[in-house]
């Protein structure tokens, strides 16, 4: 990021930090506001002042308690999972950020103003990336990324992308036209002239998705990312040439073991500095897409929630802190 200094800066927070987190399982009404300690940085850690944090899905699985018997986390938990803010304090052995850095990227407990991260876990913000659109990236770059490594696409073959207008499509679809392939995405009608715009061809999901694929990729596809859970895969299957050897699903583990394609999990930020990079290098050349839905309050992140479990958003939900 920035060569070694030769002794570590720190910079006093004088302010109480707050975080939003919940006591118990339930819907978003359990999230409530709450004081926190002051994090100390490790000695490989950056403590940051935090600007903005992505909502995910996994922040309302893990709330509702769906997730308790796979994920169980100790209460109060503090969800969150990615962010932008301002370095405030360097752990001793960091020696390339300092306090006032502008950095991204992923963190546990990032609903807060304040966190700790590693720094492996973290690049640079460039200036003119803004800070709601940085802290929505690192999740879903990290699992479209994983995604199309898993998959193998290279360049030349045709990738079918389901969910294309949602936040891990969108970079999918991005990340796939950056290595040369070319995509269909399923998508509302609203979000097409988007996608065509970034190069792929869109078509309509829902009954007879299947079809309008192969009017548009008559030939078949070489592979397949779900990213919507839709119940495409059985279809997807028969679409790919590959077979089911190339389908691979991020929202549906119950399907995938039904037709025997891929589930995809991964590993926290097993891919995350590569996704990143490539997201910075589309960002540098002008191309880089990541719609917003309106900002919410992260004091007010129970209507997040509620936005994000309704569904059909095809834009990336971030909090803000009082500060923005």
């Amino acid at each position: 990021m920035r060569s070694a200094r030769s002794t570590p800066h720190r910079k006093q927070v004088f302010a109480m930090p707050e975080a939003i987190a919940f006591a118990a399982y339930g819907g978003p009404e359990v999230l409530h506001p709450t004081g926190i300690d002051i994090p100390e940085p490790d000695p490989d850690q950056v403590r940051v002042a935090v600007r903005a944090a992505g909502v995910n899905p996994l922040d309302w699985k893990l709330r509702s308690g769906a997730l308790a018997a796979a994920m169980p986390v100790e209460l109060p938990y503090i969800p969150g999972l990615e962010f932008a803010g301002t370095v405030d304090a360097v752990g001793d052995g960091v020696g390339s950020l300092e306090p006032g850095d502008e950095v991204f990227g992923r963190a546990q407990h990032a609903y807060a103003t304040l966190l700790v991260a590693d720094t492996t876990m973290l690049r640079l913000r460039p200036d003119d990336l803004d800070v709601l659109r940085a802290a929505g990236l690192p999740v879903a770059a990290e699992a479209a990324y994983r995604a199309l490594e898993e998959l193998g696409v290279a360049a030349g073959e045709t990738l079918l992308v389901h969910g294309a207008g949602g936040a891990v499509g969108n970079l999918a679809v991005q990340f796939a036209v950056a290595r040369g392939a070319h995509v269909v995405g399923t998508a509302a009608e609203r979000v097409h002239r988007r996608l065509a715009d970034l190069g792929a061809t869109p078509v309509t999901y829902g009954e007879g998705w299947a079809e309008r694929v192969r009017a548009v990729a008559p030939r078949g596809v070489h592979a397949v990312l779900d990213t919507s859970g839709a119940d495409v895969l059985g279809d997807s299957v028969g679409l790919a040439g590959g077979g089911a050897a190339r389908v691979l699903t991020l929202a549906d583990p119950q399907a995938a073991r039904a037709h025997g394609v891929r589930f995809s999990w991964g590993q926290a930020g097993s891919h995350l500095g590569a996704a990143l990079d490539q997201a910075l290098a589309l960002h540098r050349r002008g191309t880089l897409s990541v719609p917003l839905a309106e900002p919410v309050p992260l004091a007010d992140a129970a209507r997040a929630h509620r936005a994000g479990e309704a569904g059909g958003l095809s834009a990336k939900l971030v909090l803000t802190t009082a500060a923005e």
